[in-house]
């Protein structure tokens, strides 16, 4: 069974740093769909970072610049750098993953990603 756990949440203040860790047990991150995603207190879950289709790293516009997504391959985990954090990144921080399917157009990340984590809370103060 697959299995992500993350790590590296906290509280912080504006303009601070945190690394966000996602342990896999039984999936290995490599060449396949991987992302962050965020759930703000009463908000929908946004894509913070995500692999698309073409295997390219794409950030929301909000974090472009500021937060950096890159795996361990040897410790099969995700990280999530984050820098100048701002309030309105509090949130519950999720992992996610899949493998790429085969479709007619070729492979692809399939919407939504079949593994996720239990989430870890940042929140950053003012």
């Amino acid at each position: 069974q697959v299995r992500l756990v993350e790590s590296g949440g906290g509280s912080v203040q504006a303009g601070g740093s945190l690394r966000l860790s996602c342990a896999a047990s039984r999936f290995s991150f490599g060449s396949t769909c991987v992302g962050w995603f965020r759930q703000a207190s009463g908000k929908e879950r946004e894509e913070v970072v995500t692999i698309d289709n073409n295997g390219l790293t794409n950030y929301a516009h909000s974090v472009k610049g500021r937060f950096t997504m890159s795996t361990d391959d040897a410790k099969n985990t995700l990280y999530l750098q984050m820098d100048n954090l701002k309030p309105e990144d509090t949130a519950m921080y999720y992992c996610a993953a899949d493998v790429r399917r085969l479709g007619s157009d070729g492979w692809f990340c399939p919407r939504p990603l079949q593994y996720w984590g239990q989430g870890t809370q940042v929140t950053v103060s003012s």
